[in-house]
């Protein structure tokens, strides 16, 4: 199969998976278009051990998008996006939310400069930063990861970024993680995730703060 054929037919895929989660697909083509991007650029840089076309739609375009109602807030930062998962998805499906993509690592802060530039998302803003050495002028009103660590040390890190109405929402795979006594967060949902076209469990937990720390 030629890449033209192969690109329409994952794009066709992408659209499925959309109108199964009952979201709105004219938005898929930029989608697909980071997807390339982040396949370019990841036989140089290694950003993601998803290499394939067709695992990147399902494993990380419809990973993100299966969330991507549950994020209420306007603005919004994604820690240790890595390369730009869930970050780049909801900025494109949000144009009106702001998103900050936060990542230590400098081949991947230029990967994502990169994107924001070729795709036009005038509504991200890139942080190339350690989580416990970036203070914003602005908390934020959602604070999220995917799999960037286990849930209690997410929730350490980031506690400075969000007030107490600050969602906390972390994305993760199957396995069932508790919250640890003493940190000032409650959890207040977790949702079992679908993913179209993946036959395996995600689950989103969410936190809110219980006070100041």
């Amino acid at each position: 199969m030629n890449e033209a054929k192969l690109i329409k037919l994952q794009t066709n895929r992408l659209i499925s998976g959309m109108e199964q989660l009952a979201l709105p697909t004219e938005n898929a083509p930029i989608i697909m278009a980071y997807l390339l991007l982040l396949q370019k650029w990841n036989k140089a840089y290694n950003m993601t051990s998803i290499d394939e076309l067709g695992q990147m739609v399902t494993h990380h375009a419809l990973d993100a998008l299966a969330v991507a109602n549950h994020y209420q807030g306007q603005r919004i930062i994604d820690v240790g996006t890595g390369g730009g998962i869930p970050g780049f998805i909801l900025a494109i499906m949000f144009p009106e939310k702001h998103l900050v993509l936060l990542d230590a690592v400098g081949k991947k802060a230029r990967f994502m400069r990169q994107v924001k530039r070729e795709l036009g998302l005038v509504n991200t803003e890139i942080v190339h930063q350690r989580v416990e050495n970036y203070f914003p002028e602005e908390k934020f009103d959602v604070v999220t990861s995917r799999a960037f660590s286990e849930l209690n040390q997410f929730l350490q890190v980031t506690a400075h970024l969000g007030g107490i109405k600050c969602q906390y929402l972390a994305m993760k795979g199957p396995k069932t993680e508790t919250l640890k006594s003493g940190l000032p967060f409650k959890q207040t949902a977790l949702w079992e995730i679908k993913v179209p076209f993946l036959d395996v469990e995600r689950k989103l937990y969410q936190f809110e703060k219980t006070h100041e720390n």
